[in-house]
């Protein structure tokens, strides 16, 4: 390996070699740099680019100017909503048409399709020799689809169980009870094998005891015991709206679903509410109705089931008062609720007097512990006055006293609506 000495001599030669080379670059660059644009091309680039960053900074200011004016006309909505006098328009001041008339002027229109309606019937009646086939076989037929079925069930019944023992009941009715029901099953089968082992060896059983005394379990048990012999021999119950209001409970279901259970019985219902099927569990459906579902649109006017509900348009009944005032009292505290059956229980206890004066009822809440104070009371008052529970009239003695605008049945429902 050789080390080469370096001559300052030489290296002062490269230096200014590297020099020059330097100047040379030097001289391109600014040769090419001399070739730029003219003067006011750079005006105008400087513009446009101004223009942009305005632009850009008038669309920032928008858009925040925007979203702060939603967020200021959310809160000042909800300021006005909240210090805003509220309606003092009630629902008894719309006037309504009189009950009778509106059922006047309902029962005068006019149906439409009439002879498409006669003729949608007719096509049901191929159906009759099937439907009665399949309830010798066990099953229970259940109708739905829009209009009235009523008069569709009953002339299926007078035509194609005429062999057979039927028994009706309206579920559309407001009042039903199912151990009277039981009863009258188990008396027309009682009175249908009578006649029947009396035409063949006239031997009777006795009767241990009449049916109006039994229990349902014993009245169950007869209904689904050995006595009926023979399979084809069965009562037809025929069910109009099975999902009516006074068959909607779950015992009541269980009792009609046991009954269909029984071997003697069979069971033809209709439904019309659209949440029916949750009455009924699997078992229900599938092991004690044992339903065939048929699809029966008939168009019908609902008019024998209708006449048993209160119009929307008309004045309100009894029913119907007692039913409006349970549904604001289940929206208030329990304690108001308590505070409204002590004055309930009063004015029936008391239906001669003008009214319950308001420092007794005070005593009595104070006593149970429902109130605190007088202004609690007050409270509660106030809101049973704003929602026309309550009201409120001089006594002749010259106190005021609070009562319950409702006549002595409307009231007697009420509280059983509260006591459930």
């Amino acid at each position: 390996m050789s080390v080469q000495l370096l001559d300052p001599n030489v290296s002062k030669k490269n230096a200014g070699k590297f020099a020059s080379r330097a100047q040379t670059k030097r001289a391109k660059f600014s040769s090419l740099h001399s070739l730029r644009l003219p003067r006011h091309f750079w005006h105008i680039n400087q513009l446009e680019k101004s223009l942009t960053m305005e632009t850009n900074n008038d669309i920032e200011d928008m858009e925040e100017e925007e979203e702060f004016g939603f967020s200021r006309n959310y809160f000042l909505a909800k300021e006005l909503g909240s210090s805003g006098k509220k309606s003092a328009r009630k629902l008894s001041e719309i006037n309504l048409v009189d009950e009778q008339e509106l059922r006047a002027a309902a029962s005068n229109i006019e149906p439409k399709h009439e002879k498409e309606v006669v003729a949608l019937m007719n096509s049901y009646k191929s159906l009759y020799s099937k439907w009665v086939f399949e309830l010798r076989c066990g099953f229970g037929l259940l109708m739905y689809g829009f209009g009235s079925k009523k008069a569709l069930i009953e002339d299926f019944a007078s035509m194609a169980l005429t062999d057979y023992s039927v028994v009706v009941i309206n579920g559309y009715l407001q009042a039903i009870n199912i151990k009277q029901v039981v009863i009258a099953l188990a008396e027309v089968l009682w009175d249908q094998l009578k006649s029947k082992r009396a035409t063949s060896s006239g031997n009777l059983p006795k009767v241990q005891q009449p049916f109006n005394s039994r229990s349902m379990d014993d009245l169950l048990a007869f209904l689904n015991g050995s006595e009926a012999e023979d399979k084809d021999c069965f009562i037809c119950v025929v069910i109009h709206n099975i999902d009516g209001p006074a068959l909607r409970d779950s015992e009541t279901q269980q009792y009609l679903a046991q009954i269909a259970s029984c071997s003697c019985i069979r069971i033809v219902a209709s439904i019309d509410h659209v949440n029916a099927p949750l009455l009924w569990d699997k078992k229900m459906v599938h092991t004690q109705f044992n339903w065939c579902w048929y699809h029966v649109p008939t168009f019908a006017p609902y008019k024998v089931e209708g006449m048993f509900f209160p119009l929307i348009l008309a004045h309100g009944s009894t029913a119907q008062s007692a039913k409006t005032a349970a549904i604001v009292l289940q929206s208030l505290t329990p304690n108001a609720q308590s505070v409204f059956r002590v004055l309930a229980e009063y004015q029936l206890s008391h239906p001669d007097e003008e009214g319950m004066p308001i420092n007794i009822l005070y005593t009595v809440c104070r006593e149970r512990f429902l109130v605190s104070s007088q202004l609690t009371l007050n409270s509660h008052l106030t809101e049973f006055k704003d929602h026309e529970l309550v009201k409120t009239r001089r006594h002749s003695d010259g106190q005021d006293c609070l009562y319950i605008p409702l006549t002595t049945e409307a009231l007697e429902k009420l509280l059983m609506e509260i006591n459930q």
